[in-house]
């Protein structure tokens, strides 16, 4: 069974009843709207009974049919107004009054009907189909079925936005995080449910708090793998939500999950056990709120060339690594101080000859260098170095570089 709505200008609202009634809809712009009835007659009785309560809730002066197939109900609906229900078999009978231009044919199948002097959907019915299928082919036969109400096509339902959103007005503003922690916990266990009814996780909730007379508070939870655990989400916003807390009072919150497929893990027999994705989020969370956001994470180089740049980016899953087949290069590797060491230099005929700090100290016995290295000179962090290669009577090797600007020596690293 198979309901349609016909309003011109308002097939929003046909789809918002529609909804009401049925997950599977199909549109047909600009004014109609189809969706699947069946095994609604035990909640509302008969096609009659459904009828009168589908008008009821649309709104809208609407054309309202019910038929066995679709297209017999779309063509009702568009060719007689109120309601029409069509009992099965009786389809032909039904439609046979309508205008033979609401099949929507083409144009030369159209001027053929009207040169024969069919106006009708029964006129079209009583032609034999042999002689259809000669004259007009493949379309003149399916609209010569179409006239006769025997459609038996599925429905191309829309598909709609998977949105995971849930909101909550507060009763009174809340000041206090564990009040608040209430509200959060249920907001995510709907969430929470709703993926997980459809077999999703997620990899990204936002929250939005609205505040008394403050701007909006938002926080963000980045997760490097698809997850779907309600506590621990709980736990990252609370410590997000200590580290950097509202400015005022809440009076709504508001929290969205963006929905991924989730994770897949085959695990090896004779591979030791890794920790669960969720607890071990849940621990960075922890050491994020105890020694600050942006340090804590995975390093990753700067696009530029100055020393030591990196930035600390959220932990993420690796992706498969390209094998570099380059033979190998026996290479020194400098270990950095960090911060760089303050030194003393004697320089003779622009050359360090003598290096004095707590750490290194020595008599330099042979010097590579300068090298010069600059950047940034068009931002306030501009950088303008010296550097140079040592090696002391020790035998160490080291890495010092003077600043142009101050003068000052600084031993940068060792080789090893």
């Amino acid at each position: 069974m198979y309901v349609c709505l016909h309003a011109p200008g308002n097939l929003p609202l046909l789809i918002e009843c529609a909804r009401f009634f049925s997950p599977h809809i199909e549109t047909n712009p600009p004014d109609t709207v189809v969706f699947d009835a069946r095994g609604l007659e035990s909640l509302y009785g008969p096609p009659p009974l459904l009828a009168a309560e589908i008008e009821r809730r649309v709104g809208v002066p609407a054309s309202i049919a019910i038929a066995s197939n679709p297209d017999a109900a779309l063509h009702a609906a568009r060719g007689k107004r109120g309601v029409t229900v069509i009992a099965r078999g009786r389809e032909a009978e039904s439609l046979a009054p309508l205008p033979v231009n609401l099949l929507e044919g083409s144009a030369e199948t159209a001027e053929s009907l009207h040169l024969w002097g069919i106006r009708t959907f029964g006129e079209f019915a009583k032609l034999p189909p042999l002689g259809v299928a000669a004259r007009l082919g493949d379309e003149g036969v399916e609209l010569w079925r179409l006239a006769r109400g025997e459609g038996s096509r599925q429905l191309r339902p829309i598909a709609a936005a998977l949105e995971f959103e849930e909101a909550m007005d507060l009763e009174y503003p809340v000041e206090l995080l564990e009040p608040l922690s209430f509200v959060l916990a249920r907001l995510l266990n709907e969430v929470c449910g709703r993926l997980e009814a459809r077999s999703l996780a997620t990899n990204e909730i936002r929250l939005w708090l609205t505040l008394e007379n403050a701007p909006e508070h938002e926080a963000l939870l980045r997760l490097p793998v698809p997850m779907l655990d309600a506590k621990a989400f709980l736990k990252m916003l609370q410590l997000e939500l200590n580290g950097r807390p509202p400015a005022a009072p809440v009076l709504k919150a508001r929290l969205a999950a963006e929905p991924v497929k989730p994770r897949r893990t085959q695990h090896g027999l004779f591979l030791p056990a890794s920790p669960e994705p969720e607890k071990l989020e849940l621990t960075v969370a922890r050491v994020r709120h105890l020694v600050g956001d942006g340090q804590v994470g995975t390093p990753e180089l700067c696009n530029t060339h100055r020393p030591d740049s990196f930035l600390m980016r959220a932990f993420a899953p690796r992706r498969g690594q390209v094998v570099d087949e380059t033979p190998v290069v026996a290479r020194l590797c400098l270990r950095r101080f960090r911060p760089p060491r303050y030194a003393q230099v004697i320089v003779v005929n622009r050359r360090p000859v003598r290096v004095m700090s707590p750490s290194v100290s020595g008599r330099v016995v042979m010097a590579k260098g300068p090298w010069r290295a600059s950047g940034d000179w068009w931002t306030p962090q501009s950088w303008n170095r010296d550097e140079w290669d040592v090696a002391i009577e020790s035998g160490a090797l080291y890495r010092l570089f003077q600043e142009t600007e101050s003068g000052r020596w600084f031993v940068e690293g060792s080789y090893d």
